[in-house]
């Protein structure tokens, strides 16, 4: 336990923010080289004090280490975050800006993929009942006649 009315943390947590572009008729990565330098110096001149920058499959992914949830919200009103964001590749569908660590934060230990199924495990259709055209005997009506006789025959 800490001391009477101590806080419970000694460190603020880092406020983070995370900007990603996906990729459309331009790659993000142009977009990315036009507004690196203007959004990295706005976040460090309004508090934020770390920065990161990943290349993905997709696109590209600028994480924001804020102080302050303050400081996180001044960030994002700036007039050229504004104009950083609204000339992303694909307005529509390629940005997401969301707080926490971005890149796809999800299990840090890869999926692995499921067993296929083994060979044979499906079953086989049914076959389609033998037809008689006729008066001919089809194999199917000797057979059950041969079944019919040995059973009378056995009671």
């Amino acid at each position: 336990m800490d001391d009477a009315g101590g806080r419970a943390y000694r460190d603020a947590m880092p406020e983070w923010l995370a900007i990603e572009v996906s990729d459309a008729d331009v790659p993000a990565s142009s977009w990315r080289r036009a507004y690196e330098d203007a959004l990295t110096e706005a976040a460090l001149t309004n508090g934020a004090d770390s920065w990161e920058w990943h290349h993905t499959r997709w696109g590209v992914v600028l994480e924001l280490g804020f102080d302050t949830d303050e400081h996180l919200e001044r960030f994002r009103r700036l007039p050229v975050v504004r104009a950083a964001l609204d000339a992303v590749p694909d307005p529509v569908s390629g940005l997401l800006v969301y707080r926490g660590r971005g890149g796809g934060a999800g299990a840090s230990v890869p999926r692995h993929p499921r067993p296929r199924p083994v060979a044979g495990a499906a079953s086989l259709p049914v076959p389609a009942p033998d037809q008689c055209v006729g008066n001919r005997l089809c194999a199917a009506d000797l057979a059950r006649d041969r079944e019919l006789v040995t059973v009378g025959a056995a009671q």
